[in-house]
């Protein structure tokens, strides 16, 4: 039979509120009352009850996580697995398990506001989702504690790269690298898509480079065949471009092979640059040129915000928590000119 705190006290021969104290670790109890009980609860592998701190804290000490992409790829997408795996890290640290929120529970069906509520999580974080959605804006609308990433909602925190600065970097490179032809191949629309093209065409516009029609195009995210298609139809092009910026690096990998198909060579005859710095990508030859965006910085931040949200609404604070990126030159843009 598992041990309790009344055990825990008598072993200890304190009472049950000093014990509480000590494993909570109120400042009125002394360190050396704190090491005793701790070494008791060791020996007689005495584990806090979570329903109990529940009811005695008021919740539930858990977080929900919306989390979904079109790729289907779940927890293996090569960005946001980085990125949950140091929000469930940081939410651990501070005492938080964890659910994921979706529409089935067995053979029912919930609204995701609903899935919060019977699961009774204290606040979610939004990720990789199709945010226009009715029932995700109705959840982004409701009272409870909520941080999206990549994604402002009105009156609520958004941990964010700075895809301004990450895709400047890019063009920038590019540009300082001979590069005066730079087509860029983007995700469909979002607030990181949107970003992410302006910051390309204002840099292009400051640069003085030309903008031919065709080299602005699209593929999906995560998507090596879209990739490769895209790709094909930008190197059709009579004014090809000498260097093409596409909008992740696993998409990079489609655009590779249809630079190939096409007969070219990389970076030799034309160049490219992803998006990401999916450090499998760094492995491969030529190393892909990019921008890394920091995955487990934003995982960290996102799981600290919301727990900043919960534990101390009075300090919460909605708008944008920019990350910066970090350009990685690689191998595959080459010097011309």
């Amino acid at each position: 039979m598992a041990a309790t705190i009344r055990d825990l006290a008598r072993h200890c021969g304190l009472s049950v509120s000093a014990v509480s104290k000590a494993l909570n670790g109120y400042s009125d109890i002394s360190e050396a009352t704190r090491l005793l009980v701790k070494q008791a609860a060791a020996e007689l592998d005495y584990h806090p009850n979570a329903h109990a701190r529940a009811l005695k804290a008021g919740r539930s000490y858990n977080l929900g996580v919306l989390f979904s992409d079109d790729s289907q790829s779940g927890l293996m997408h090569p960005f946001f697995s980085v990125v949950l795996e140091h929000f469930k890290q940081e939410a651990e640290a501070a005492g938080y398990d964890i659910t994921f929120i979706g529409h089935r529970m067995g053979d029912g069906r919930f609204t995701y506001l609903d899935h919060c509520r019977y699961r009774e999580v204290d606040g979610v974080c939004v990720a990789c989702i199709e945010f226009d959605d009715e029932e995700v804006r109705r959840l982004a609308h409701s009272d409870l504690p909520l941080v999206s990433i990549d994604h402002a909602f009105e009156n609520r925190l958004c941990i964010c790269s700075d895809n301004t600065q990450g895709m400047r970097s890019l063009v920038e490179y590019a540009y300082q690298q001979g590069h005066r032809k730079i087509a860029y191949i983007h995700g469909p629309h979002s607030t990181v898509t949107d970003a992410r093209i302006a910051a390309y065409l204002d840099a292009a516009r400051e640069l003085g480079l030309s903008m031919p029609e065709g080299y602005l195009t699209q593929c999906e995210y995560t998507n090596p065949v879209s990739a490769y298609e895209a790709t094909k139809q930008v190197l059709a092009l009579l004014e090809r471009p000498t260097c093409i910026l596409i909008c992740d690096d696993y998409s990079a990998t489609g655009a590779m092979r249809a630079i190939r198909k096409s007969g070219l060579r990389l970076p030799q005859d034309i160049s490219l640059a992803g998006y990401d710095g999916i450090e499998q990508m760094q492995n491969f030859y030529p190393r892909l040129t990019t921008v890394c965006q920091d995955a487990a910085e934003i995982g960290r931040q996102s799981a600290r915000h919301l727990i900043a949200l919960i534990e101390k609404p009075e300090t919460a604070e909605a708008g944008l928590y920019t990350i910066p990126c970090t350009l990685l030159p690689g191998q595959t843009v080459a010097r011309i000119g």
